[in-house]
């Protein structure tokens, strides 16, 4: 039986140029602090950019730069959503520090520690040329990255088919 998926890169197998791109991928996170404002936005604009940039560098460094962009759009959510109701508390009357307002900058924290390990650790995996999956966000990164698509195979040839077959 035929492999549903391409070969996986082992580490001796990669250029250090690879492992380098995509460490990199990872990088992105401190792209806000590199343009010197603490928006969510640039970061996850880096990541986007940086994903299309070097998706064409081999499945090892798309794969991680694919990860690291999937990982950054809910930190970029809840970090907009921080920023968002902060500045609605320090500049409008009706808006206060309630409960629910600590509670939101508790799980901001976390997640973004969480965020911040996750993508140091990755970063010096990919960096020794090993695939490190984040959870929920690797498998789904591996099976975009690695699956065998039919237009890949060899003979493949597109079929028309009517939208109630």
């Amino acid at each position: 039986m035929e492999s549903l998926y391409h070969p996986v890169p082992q580490p001796d197998e990669l250029t250090k140029r690879e492992c380098e791109d995509a460490m990199g991928a990872y990088l992105m996170m401190f792209a806000s602090i590199a343009a010197g404002l603490p928006l969510p936005i640039v970061n996850l604009l880096a990541s986007v950019v940086y994903y299309f940039a070097n998706k064409d560098k081999g499945r090892f460094v798309r794969f991680h730069a694919l990860q690291s962009l999937w990982s950054q759009l809910p930190t970029s959510v809840i970090n907009a959503g921080m920023i968002f109701w902060t500045i609605q508390i320090f500049f409008f009357e009706n808006f206060e520090v309630n409960d629910y307002y600590w509670g939101y900058l508790i799980f901001f924290v976390v997640a973004n520690i969480l965020y911040f390990i996750f993508s140091i650790v990755g970063a010096v995996k990919a960096r020794k040329g090993i695939l490190y999956y984040f959870v929920f966000f690797g498998p789904l990164s591996f099976e975009q990255v690695y699956k065998i698509k039919p237009n890949e195979v060899e003979g493949y040839k597109p079929v028309n088919k009517s939208p109630f077959e």
